[in-house]
């Protein structure tokens, strides 16, 4: 690939950006579309305000990339919880990194890798890309040293910053477990494998055990039940139910002579509203108490009197027979994935192995589509075994195209039915919370990712060059370093065009929410609905976000010093996550749980292993070069990197796997002194409920709560008078520091 492919590559995605850039900052404005880019808890103003046409609706603008910008890290966390604030941190990190590293590998390592070699240049638009890679500098150069400093600097800088960010969002970490005083997980606990006792309950068992071992701590239980598909019935109620009570609804359902759009109904068989009084006596459950009795569920929700004893509980090993009387922390209520709680504890070890072995064979199936795309970046080399593919490439912009367009647009939508694979392989697994299901299947796409879009890649491009030498020698496992550490340098052409459009395009489309956009074009021109209330919310996608994020570190990491032109373009898409993730979080999604920075681990383990993986290449390449002196400072830099991630491990990771004993202790007496210790109990007993419906939830967290009345108060003073009015409306503020 030389650079006219490049550029083209870079053109087309500048393009789609801008367009979709554009629209977005339109459609934003439009009062129809509230729902989609200002979320649920804003999208109730629209049916209550008075919003006249203006003509600024009509025009983009970039007053939403100003307000990203503003935005502090406290509001960050009151809209989008730790969890946000330390994805965004990741991102800055990467900026921070990436900037270093862009500065010194562009102004010393470019041009030695250019003038590597004593040959005739091309002009740069017909340059090969690999001129401006590692692999262009002569065996035995003098100035490999320059590389070896490079690397050096890039490590030295990414540790720094990781351990200082490592610190902070423990700190962080800390404070949101002290600032949560109510929070009913603190006092409970998850027990499963309870025993079969003939002629007694579940309910009877557990009582006894805990009256009889915790007997001074014990305050009381809740069973869970099998619900399957009452629950489901019970969603799908109260979605029509809002449906029906829409005020939109009570206009347009009157009778009528003309059919409506799918039942046919006329004057005589029309629907008709009901009165508005819910007559819902009993919100708790549907059952009565012996088929409550009859569909319990080995599990149980176990509440305790105080937080130090949840804590003992939760990680104490409770029977001599480890697959009975199983505990774990409880989430909280509205994070509990009730499902997996009615699955048997003794069938969990199975369903994960069934779960590695169809991802091994996913992992298989994703290598057609890996080889196709590197065929095509390989194409000059496929019409010397393939003859009839030449005429395709006489026309140099078709060949442009083909090699510097397509394949990363064939990897990237292939891509995108990763992560609801992975969710799937993680529900089977048996995750008791949605954030818990959430986190497992980033790690899942992060191990997916970095292996078939990093790995699989590049030794199918040492396959694809070592083909016309001899095939029998890629098994040969003396060559495999060599040809790990020649791949490398020569398929970062393929990942500069895959940053441009997994990177650059994907993050235009998210701003523009496709899926939610069509969702209310059909909820509201086809069903003729336009309560906004009615379409449902979404939380941010940390599963599909982390792992792209944690994939352009590698890959920038690995291609710096072997080929730095990647820099610049990842630098662009970094800026962009900034600005356009920044505004997701503010505007758009709606946090309904939150892992307390569970995340961070996985970025720091991550790039930890992006840093080893670009030592151990520059070691294999400085090797191939005849360095041997670069190679032997780039050795103890591997040591380094490992004893200061074995640090980390030790001194900031505990507080993230458990809570602190203490903290919990002076929580808990500060609660009997304030007298609250009393309310609290009181509310344990209806904080988790399996068949509540999501509008009867009561137990909203204080951020909502602040949010509907700040909302409420806008539109009782008629201070909202414009679509744009909403994104100046703020929750309350917390710090986090």
């Amino acid at each position: 690939m030389n650079i006219s492919a490049l550029l083209t590559s870079a053109g087309i995605n500048t393009a789609v950006c801008a367009v979709l850039f554009s629209l977005y900052s339109v459609l934003r404005k439009q009062p129809n579309l509230v729902s989609v880019y200002f979320g649920q808890k804003l999208a109730q103003v629209n049916s209550k305000r008075n919003d006249p046409f203006w003509f600024g609706r009509l025009f983009p603008s970039a007053s939403w990339i100003v307000k990203a910008w503003e935005a502090s890290e406290d509001e960050l966390y009151v809209n989008g919880g730790v969890d946000a604030v330390v994805f965004l941190r990741a991102v800055v990190f990467s900026i921070r990194v990436f900037t270093v590293a862009a500065v010194i590998c562009l102004f010393l390592v470019l041009p030695l890798n250019y003038f590597g070699k004593d040959m005739e240049h091309k002009q740069i638009p017909e340059e090969q890309l690999t001129v401006f890679t590692i692999g262009n500098v002569m065996e035995g150069s003098k100035w490999l040293w320059a590389h070896c400093l490079a690397l050096y600097i890039i490590t030295c800088c990414s540790c720094l910053l990781l351990y200082f960010e490592y610190k902070n969002i423990t700190k962080m970490r800390l404070t949101h477990i002290t600032a949560s005083h109510c929070y009913p997980s603190h006092f409970t606990v998850i027990v499963r494998a309870i025993p079969w006792v003939e002629e007694e309950s579940y309910n009877d068992t557990l009582t006894k055990f805990f009256t009889d071992y915790y007997a001074s701590s014990y305050l009381s239980n809740q069973m869970v039940y099998q619900s399957g598909a009452v629950q489901k019935l019970m969603s799908d109620a109260e979605k029509m139910y809002k449906m029906i009570r829409s005020p939109h609804m009570d206009k347009h359902c009157v009778p009528r002579f003309m059919r409506c759009g799918f039942c046919g109904g006329t004057a005589a068989t029309s629907f008709k509203i009901l009165t508005d009084e819910p007559k819902i006596t009993r919100r708790e459950s549907c059952f009565d108490g012996s088929d409550l009795r009859k569909k319990e569920c080995g599990a149980a929700l176990v509440f305790f009197r105080t937080r130090y004893a949840a804590l003992v509980a939760s990680e104490a090993l409770q029977s001599p027979n480890p697959m009975s009387w199983v505990t774990d922390s409880a989430p909280e209520p509205c994070d509990i994935y009730w499902s997996n709680l009615c699955v048997p504890y003794r069938l969990l070890w199975i369903r994960k192995i069934a779960v590695v072995v169809a991802s091994i064979f996913f992992v298989i199936f994703f290598l057609v589509p890996v080889v196709f795309t590197q065929s095509l970046v390989h194409l000059d080399k496929l019409t010397k075994m393939f003859p009839f593919l030449k005429a395709i490439t006489k026309r140099k912009v078709m060949e442009q195209l083909i090699t510097g367009y397509l394949p990363s647009v064939v990897i990237t939508l292939f891509l995108y039915i990763v992560p609801p694979v992975m969710m799937l392989f993680s529900t089977l697994e048996g995750a008791i919370s949605r954030s818990g299901r959430k986190r497992s299947t980033c790690v899942k796409v992060v191990y997916f990712v970095i292996w078939n879009v990093f790995f699989a890649n590049i030794l199918t491009d040492a396959a694809i060059e070592h083909y016309q030498v001899s095939i029998t020698k890629l098994g040969d496992a003396k060559h495999i370093p060599n040809l790990l550490a020649k791949a490398v340098p020569t398929t970062a052409t393929f990942f500069m065009t895959y940053v441009l459009t997994s990177g650059w395009a994907s993050l235009s489309v998210e701003l523009i929410q496709p899926f939610p956009l069509i969702c209310n074009l059909f909820y509201r021109f086809i069903l003729r609905n336009k309560d906004d209330s009615s379409y449902g919310t979404y939380t941010f996608p940390y599963h599909t976000e982390v792992p792209r994020v944690l994939l352009f570190g590698l890959l920038g990491f690995t291609c710096s010093i072997l080929a730095p032109l990647i820099l610049p373009f990842l630098l662009v898409y970094f800026v962009l996550a900034f600005l356009v993730y920044r505004n997701q979080i503010l505007n758009v999604y709606v946090t309904e749980y939150d892992s307390g920075g569970l995340y961070w681990p996985i970025v720091h383990n991550a790039t930890i292993f992006s840093l080893v993986m670009t030592q151990i290449i520059a070691l294999g390449v400085f090797g191939l070069k005849e360095s041997p002196i670069a190679s032997g400072f780039t050795f103890p830099l591997i040591i380094f990197t490992l004893l200061f991630h074995e640090y980390c491990r030790q001194r900031f990771h505990p507080v993230f796997r458990k809570t602190p004993a203490q903290t919990v202790i002076e929580m808990d007496r500060k609660d009997e002194h304030c007298g609250r210790i009393e309310d609290i109990h009181a509310q344990l007993q209806s904080a988790y409920c399996q068949f509540r419906s999501k509008s009867l939830n009561l137990h909203k967290s204080t951020e909502h709560n602040k949010i509907e009345s700040v909302l409420a108060d806008s539109i009782e003073t008629g201070d909202i008078v414009r679509l744009d009015d909403l994104e100046y409306i703020a929750p309350g503020k917390r710090s986090i520091s």
